[in-house]
């Protein structure tokens, strides 16, 4: 477990999410929650970082995620040609290192790519104190474009959620707890629209019980997406241990003594 007991606390929602595991250049997956490597890429563009810059310090950082609004999946189908009409180039190499032609020539690639559609996580990221300074402002006025997962994916406002009660903020606007802790804290950050898909007007509980994963070294669960770096030449990851939780959070709604989970509610019971 880590000794930071201070969070930033973000909202990654938007109308397209993709969050790579590995993949091909043909088919692109897109897991059902935000990557480590991808909420650090978030950071280091906020920071400025160029893909060639050491991460090193952002590695440090513990997270939990929350899943608000699971979403749904789309296949986007591409196709891919060379602008020249040149017959496109295969996976294999010449002694020379150089990529050969595909035999028989071949011109147009058909490719497919995933994403998460009308998704709402809640991420906490923990750390020192000062780096999470730095990051709040840097999310704040971020240097480059910011995305989830993939530079067509960009996220809707607000990204940085604050806290309502003072007792859970620093004067800069981080939350205190640890990540677990925090994400129990953080208010449902689902859609209308899915809040009603999911209870009817005369079925709506005060609390909704969420999904979490959260680092933990001790976890039973291993995710391969820590990046050594985002330099395109030396790409690489290194794995994390994680467990998976669930946390109650207030709706909203008012308190008629009705929770979540009631298994016996369709046989009326």
């Amino acid at each position: 477990m880590t000794d930071h007991t201070s969070c930033l606390v973000l909202r990654l929602a938007g109308p397209l999410q993709s969050w790579g595991g590995r993949g091909q250049f043909n088919r692109r997956d897109t897991l059902d929650e935000p990557t480590k490597s991808g909420i650090v890429g978030l950071l280091a563009a906020a920071q400025g970082l160029r893909r060639q810059d050491s991460i090193e310090a952002l590695l440090g950082l513990s997270l939990g995620v929350r899943t608000d609004q699971p979403g749904s999946l789309l296949r986007d189908y591409h196709t891919v040609s060379d602008l020249r009409s040149r017959p496109l180039l295969s996976a294999s190499v010449n002694a020379k290192g150089a990529q050969k032609p595909t035999s028989p020539a071949k011109y147009t690639h058909v490719t497919h790519r995933f994403y998460l559609q009308d998704a709402v996580f809640v991420a906490a990221v923990s750390g020192p104190i000062d780096l999470l300074h730095t990051l709040a402002d840097a999310l704040r006025s971020p240097a480059f474009p910011l995305a989830l997962g993939r530079r067509s994916c960009p996220p809707t406002m607000p990204l940085l959620l604050n806290p309502d009660n003072t007792d859970r903020v620093d004067q800069d606007g981080l939350w205190t707890g640890w990540p677990l802790d925090v994400l129990g804290q953080v208010p449902w950050q689902a859609s209308n629209r899915h809040r009603t898909s999911r209870f009817g007007p005369d079925d709506r509980p005060s609390s909704v019980d969420l999904p979490v994963t959260v680092d933990d070294e001790n976890g039973t669960d291993v995710r391969i997406d820590v990046p050594h770096s985002f330099d395109p030449l030396h790409r690489g990851f290194n794995t994390r241990r994680v467990r998976q939780e669930w946390v109650r959070v207030p709706t909203g709604w008012p308190d008629t003594g009705q929770t979540d989970h009631d298994p016996f509610a369709l046989l009326g019971w």
